[in-house]
């Protein structure tokens, strides 16, 4: 199969592009080193919804249309929206699929889910099923809050090892246009469970699927680490991040300089947030707003992007589940 190479990697020979892009976030994040990596920064957290699933709605709607119009796309010219979020049965992405009359793929992947969808997109356009396909995804604070953890209200005290749910949203469109980065190649990962249990400390539990599906890419593309300007995972944390380096050190993998965490990078050291940023948009408005600058502005040609998921329910972690994680990695050429 001239399209894969080894056994987890597919290569796009026809060079998908990421041609059009959107990022929105919130007010903290907005406070954070990367403001102006984004390109829309809220005035408050709630975009004068009521609830806060609404207010992530919103902002997924805002970041689809914004996309669209960038290049004065119709929702007529695409083929496919991809699309998942972390709330029960991805509602916020099924609900803003409901306003545009595209074909929907709705996919879950926890915080992995935006570079599964970007893998998805470039094998519709590399197997002509498609030439223009909208990739999107949304994460709110507080909605994750309520669902996983604990409604804000209670004002519990989170642990060092806890991740921040980033409020953003982002959306982009892979097509054959000139311009934007290339896709070249996708390597989609296996669950990896490790027996972690401690829902304070995703990642930890994430840690090793990042690990496997680094291993696999480098493994199948004969590279080596150094053969990345940047090899950007999200959303480890800091904690996450030691746990990565350690079990790359032990196989005695080089170039581990070239490692850096979007959980980690996207807020600031003097922000009350742990171990740092998580949530299904926090690698969406990391890969699509800082590393495309990037890319853009020449301070990197190849980045591996590594978003990782824990594929946890707030069912299962009461019922005393281990946490599931994976990984799926893209690489961005310019």
């Amino acid at each position: 199969m001239s399209n894969r190479i080894g056994r987890r990697t597919l290569v796009f020979s026809k060079g998908p592009r990421i041609t059009s892009r959107y990022t929105l976030v919130g007010p903290r994040e907005g406070r954070g080193p990367h403001a102006l990596d984004f390109h829309e920064i809220m005035g408050d957290d709630t975009l004068g919804q009521k609830t806060a699933e609404k207010t992530e709605r919103l902002m997924l709607e805002i970041a689809i249309a914004k996309t669209l119009e960038q290049h004065g796309t119709e929702v007529h010219d695409l083929q496919f929206l991809i699309a998942g979020d972390l709330l029960n049965q991805i509602t916020t992405s099924n609900l803003a699929a409901s306003t545009h009359a595209v074909p929907f793929i709705g996919i879950y992947g926890a915080c992995s889910t935006f570079a599964e969808a970007l893998g998805l997109a470039a094998v519709l356009l590399q197997g002509d099923f498609a030439d223009q396909v909208m990739v999107g995804t949304a994460s709110h604070y507080q909605t994750a809050e309520r669902q996983f953890r604990y409604p804000i209200e209670l004002n519990v005290q989170h642990l060092a090892t806890n991740q921040v749910t980033v409020t953003g949203a982002a959306a982009a469109i892979l097509s054959f246009a000139d311009r934007g980065p290339h896709l070249t190649h996708a390597t989609f990962g296996q669950v990896v469970d490790m027996g972690l249990k401690d829902p304070q400390d995703m990642g930890s539990a994430m840690a090793p699927a990042a690990f496997q599906t680094i291993k696999d890419h480098l493994a199948d593309t004969g590279r080596s680490l150094e053969d990345y300007d940047i090899v950007f995972t999200g959303d480890l944390g800091k904690q996450g991040s030691k746990m990565l380096r350690v079990l790359l050190e032990r196989e005695n993998y080089t170039g581990l300089e070239r490692l850096q965490d979007g959980g980690s990078r996207i807020f600031g050291p003097g922000q009350a947030v742990g171990a740092g940023g998580s949530g299904a948009a926090c690698i969406a408005v990391m890969t699509l707003g800082y590393i495309l600058n990037c890319l853009e502005s020449a301070k990197a040609k190849r980045v591996l992007v590594v978003a990782t998921g824990a594929l946890l329910s707030a069912l299962t972690v009461l019922q005393g589940e281990s946490i599931p994680c994976i990984a799926h990695a893209v690489v961005l050429e310019q």
